[in-house]
């Protein structure tokens, strides 16, 4: 036991250093500092296991810290009318049942459990034990922890909050041992993770429950609650035993990494049809234009699926919000000044909007794959003057696709402020008008230069780039903590303008100094 426990342990560890070595490798500038035998110096692997070490410590306590913040104690402050006790405990309650059902922690498929079991040919039933007890663990803690901090905070007694990882263990493992026993009395495959249609009808009738009941003014009652998780917990000591008992481990494993790895073959190969499906083979297709301009109008006409259908899906959305928002102002005049005063203060959720709707990710992956990483092998096609021109000629393409539902909302935007109530300062309606546009504009540029500046794919199409994902991390982040910002309509709108103007000049100064460097196939 202790041999397979110190195996597993340095297995993960080691994939997962050697994965930090990688990404650190890939830092455009550390990379150079960093010696070619990177993976054998000593004192950079002692410095990734700290990382590692630190990495495993956070993810297990902020998973939980961000679930209970989120969909618990954020998500029950919009019942103003719910006792904060009993809410904070249902919401729970019905949030751990789903949790359980998705995800049990024992059948995750992953790829160290297939070096481990069938490479390496570790004891399975050992293996999975111990790492489903590893997994428990870090979730009973998290849930103790925060449990305890969240659910005194919302005025539930101690008891019952150290109650709760309990109940969640004792649901997880009914789960599991459910599911052991399907495949050992019919064969029935495991699937984690993977839910049918009745498990998806079963998750919306929970979710309807967790929060739906406090809307509908129904939320369960303490010791209904405690009588049920005391339950479960009980009814979890058979499944435990069971799940100690089971011997053939390998054989469910061998099942579920087969299906892993076939649905990963496939996955590739159903992304790349889709992607060859949504681009037109139609001949006819021609240009008067020259030069990179007849290179990029050949390039839209042939991806108007992948460019333009979902933006005027979305843009349709938003239209369809607006006006539904106008005739609830007619219907509902009492909304009418909640909604002026969010208008005139809350312009910075126009920011994580305006992220999700962006189609600058999909603009660039369309771009390598399919012109890019077949013209990266001339030279002529990395010269400053034509990188930078060729990128110009982009941003115009991918601004127009993005501006569609931009003006949309900005316009939308300034109606609303109009029928709301209006407003003392008639420029608060052109900045509606015009800060939304300049948001979408700013996320044109920032996701199309570094694309130039940190170009992510191998010849391939794999993304090989830890700093490409790092800076698109940063920038959900960002953008996530500026909505906690309250600020006045016109002076956000206004700096937001300012600063797309300059960074549009900046970013067209680093894509023409740097990219004839960094614009190139990755290995």
């Amino acid at each position: 036991m202790n041999k397979t426990l110190r195996m597993s342990f340095s297995l993960k560890n080691t994939y997962r250093v050697n994965s930090i070595l990688y990404s650190i490798k890939q830092i455009p500038l550390i990379k150079k500092l960093l010696p070619a035998t990177l993976y054998s110096v000593h004192g950079l692997k002692v410095f990734a296991n700290i990382i590692s070490v630190f990495w495993e410590i956070i993810s297990g306590l902020l998973g939980k810290l961000l679930y209970i913040l989120l969909m618990v104690v954020v998500t029950g402050g919009l019942y103003e009318a719910a006792p904060k006790d009993r809410l904070f405990v249902h919401m729970l309650l019905f949030l751990s049942i789903i949790g359980a059902i998705n995800n049990t922690y024992m059948f995750n498929p992953t790829r160290d459990k297939y070096y481990a079991m069938f490479l390496m040919r570790m004891d399975a039933k050992e293996y999975t034990l111990i790492n489903y007890g590893y997994a428990m663990l870090k979730m009973f803690v998290g849930f103790l922890i925060f449990g305890v901090i969240f659910g005194i905070g919302a005025g539930v007694p101690l008891l019952i909050c150290i109650l709760f990882p309990f109940f969640v263990a004792g649901l997880k493992m009914t789960v599991a041992a459910y599911s052991l026993q399907k495949y050992k009395k019919k064969g029935i495959s495991i699937k984690e993770n993977t839910l049918g249609k009745p498990g998806w009808v079963l998750i919306i009738l929970l979710l309807a429950a967790a929060y739906g009941l406090p809307a509908a003014g129904f939320v369960l009652p303490l010791s209904v609650a405690v009588v049920f998780m005391l339950l479960t917990v009980l009814a979890s000591v058979p499944s435990f035993l069971k799940i100690l008992s089971f011997k053939s481990y390998r054989e469910v494993y061998q099942d579920i990494l087969n299906q892993f790895l076939n649905q990963i073959d496939a996955a590739k190969k159903v992304k790349r049809n889709m992607h060859d499906k949504n681009i037109s083979a139609d001949t006819k297709i021609s240009s008067g234009k020259s030069g990179f301009e007849y290179l990029n109008e050949l390039f839209i006409k042939r991806h108007q699926n992948i460019l333009w259908k979902s933006t005027k899906k979305i843009t349709l959305v938003c239209l369809c919000l607006i006006l539904g928002a106008l005739l609830a102002f007619y219907l509902l005049p009492e909304i009418k000044d909640k909604t002026n005063e969010l208008l005139l203060t809350y312009l910075p959720y126009m920011v994580i909007v305006m992220y999700a709707i962006n189609r600058g990710t999909g603009f660039t992956t369309a771009l390598f794959m399919n012109c890019d990483h077949s013209l990266l092998t001339y030279s002529f096609y990395k010269q400053p003057k034509f990188i930078l021109k060729l990128f110009q000629i982009r941003l115009r393409e991918i601004m127009k696709v993005n501006l569609l539902p931009a003006m949309v909302i900005g316009i939308g935007l300034a109606l609303l402020l109009y029928f709301s109530g209006g407003t003392d300062n008639a420029l608060n309606y052109l900045v509606l008008i015009m800060s939304v546009p300049a948001l979408s504009v700013f996320f044109s540029v920032h996701y199309l230069t570094i694309y130039y500046l940190l170009q992510p794919y191998n010849m391939g199409t794999e993304m090989k780039s830890a700093t490409y994902q790092i800076v698109h991390t940063i920038t959900y982040v960002v953008c996530l903590n500026i909505i906690r910002f309250k600020m006045m309509t016109i002076v956000f709108g206004l700096t937001t303008i300012t600063f797309c103007v300059l960074y549009c000049i900046v970013a067209s100064v680093l894509v023409y100094k740097f990219a004839p460097k960094t614009f190139r196939l990755r290995v």
